[in-house]
């Protein structure tokens, strides 16, 4: 009898809360929501603020600077860190909708103006996507290319992640080696008198390529006011790699 009430002691139960908040931590946000539903003990450790205020902050670092410093987190008004959580993540999937259904409607022919790719782009940055939320709702390897490479640059360019930190991330959801083509009219020069015709010029990257490259050259082509006698830019991927937005689609209809 006295060995059948300790079988029925949950053995977690008698772990150190410090010890139980460490295991607690180090888990994923799915594996934490199906831990916490296990029992009452490891619903008040998943569930509580400290855990979530850390996957808040760890998740949207750009959220520090800008919205917690006016925003006081012991003002009755203030949302539960979960909750808080769990609403900042479905309004950014439903922005990174917003963002390919624009990218749809302003593509001709899987080719795309680069003000209206820059928009895109700024979309990201006034929402402040954290690398987490590029890499769910951006690198997902049956979306158009187009835009993956949006991502791409905004981690570049917002995020400050290049290099093989990025490359691994691209590889991990299989789009290192996606491509697109980038062209861009540069303003004939003048010679003698007499002004030259605007000069073209195009170039293949792949997404792992324009995260490595060096010179930044094509990326300062994307940014278009690196290089101040570019008047004009497109990216277009037919041919390469891409998926129509047609077949994307249809593709999440199945």
């Amino acid at each position: 009898m006295h060995k059948e009430k300790l079988d029925s002691v949950p053995i977690f139960s008698s772990l150190p809360e410090d010890v139980a908040l460490k295991i607690v931590s180090l888990l994923q946000v799915g594996d934490l929501c199906a831990l916490g539903c296990c029992s009452r003990f490891w619903k008040e450790l998943c569930f509580s603020d400290c855990i979530w205020e850390s996957l808040v902050r760890n998740r949207w670092p750009l959220l520090s600077s800008f919205h917690f410093s006016s925003t006081s987190t012991h003002s009755p008004n203030f949302k539960k860190w979960k909750k808080f959580y769990m609403e900042r993540h479905m309004e950014l999937g439903l922005r990174a909708r917003s963002v390919e259904k624009f990218l749809e409607a302003s593509s001709r022919c899987e080719s795309l103006e680069v003000r209206d790719y820059l928009q895109a782009v700024e979309t990201l940055i006034g929402t402040r996507f954290g690398f987490e939320d590029v890499q769910r709702f951006l690198f997902n390897p049956q979306m158009n290319v187009l835009l993956n490479l949006v991502g791409v640059h905004y981690c570049l360019t917002n995020l400050g992640i290049q290099g093989e930190n990025l490359v691994e991330a691209l590889r991990m959801h299989d789009i290192c080696d996606r491509r697109v083509c980038v062209k861009w009219w540069k303003v004939g020069r003048w010679f003698y008198g007499f002004r030259m015709r605007d000069e073209s010029h195009s170039r293949w990257i792949s997404l792992a390529d324009l995260a490595t490259e060096e010179d930044e050259h094509i990326l300062g082509v994307l940014r278009r006011g690196t290089i101040h006698e570019v008047f004009r830019v497109q990216i277009s991927a037919i041919g390469h790699t891409s998926t129509p937005w047609s077949c994307q689609v249809t593709q999440r209809r199945e």
